[in-house]
């Protein structure tokens, strides 16, 4: 069967009424600007499929496999990633507001630009990865492995980082407080490692790192205005009373 034809049937079968398309095998498919909301993707096979600007808001690809997968500017609003396979993807401009990507692997993956408002990453493995510019308000990246990740320009304000990997990561200038007339959104680092870390020029006004691993992180020209640095190492070894 054609790669066309396996499109059309999966359209055909999707306009008639039909959501669930679980345990599919759509590899390397052109499945660009369709509108798939509620699709039922659960450990489909997409690696290398091309799903630009497609609406995928509330569907589940839940442990589905979207390894080099290109998904730039995709609508993932709501949806059900968790423990999905989304290895080297292109994510950038994506929009994953309220997405839940609960332990997705997501190596090397490229998020920059991506809305993450509000999405849950606690877990996730983001060794590695492109955020630039990206992430935004709230984001819960609990636990998460971000070593390596290019974190630079991102906006961080109030989100949850506690105990998340940071080991070597780069988040030259990006922001970590999110001011506003109605509230104060402060980022969580608490037990964070950023071992390594090039936090040059970020501002962590007001920002929470207890017992945070901070150890030769560069922090020139860091903003640490009012930060909680309580038990935290330093980036000399030393620890902040």
């Amino acid at each position: 069967m054609s790669n066309q034809t396996v499109v059309h049937e999966l359209l055909e079968h999707y306009r008639a009424g039909q959501r669930d398309f679980s345990d599919t095998t759509l590899r390397e498919l052109d499945l660009l600007h369709l509108q798939l909301s509620e699709i039922d993707l659960s450990r489909a096979d997409l690696r290398q499929s091309r799903l630009g600007k497609t609406n995928l808001s509330r569907g589940s690809l839940r442990t589905a496999d979207l390894s080099e997968a290109i998904l730039w500017g995709t609508d993932l609003t709501a949806a059900d990633l968790r423990g999905a396979v989304l290895r080297e993807a292109e994510l950038s401009g994506a929009v994953l507001t309220q997405a839940q990507l609960t332990e997705a692997n997501l190596i090397k993956a490229s998020l920059s630009g991506a809305n993450l408002s509000e999405a849950k990453l606690d877990r996730a493995l983001l060794i590695e990865a492109d955020l630039r510019s990206g992430v935004d308000q709230q984001t819960n990246l609990s636990s998460a492995s971000l070593k390596g990740a290019n974190l630079s320009y991102a906006n961080l304000g109030g989100a949850l980082l506690y105990r998340a990997n940071l080991e070597r990561a780069s988040l030259c200038r990006a922001v970590l407080v999110q001011r506003s007339p109605q509230s104060l959104l402060v980022t969580d680092l608490t037990e964070a490692n950023l071992q390594g870390a090039d936090l040059s020029y970020a501002d962590l006004s007001g920002v929470i790192l207890h017992r945070a691993n901070l150890l030769h992180a560069d922090l020139t020209g860091t903003i640490l205005h009012r930060a909680d640095l309580a038990g935290a190492t330093m980036p000399d070894g030393t620890l902040h009373d």
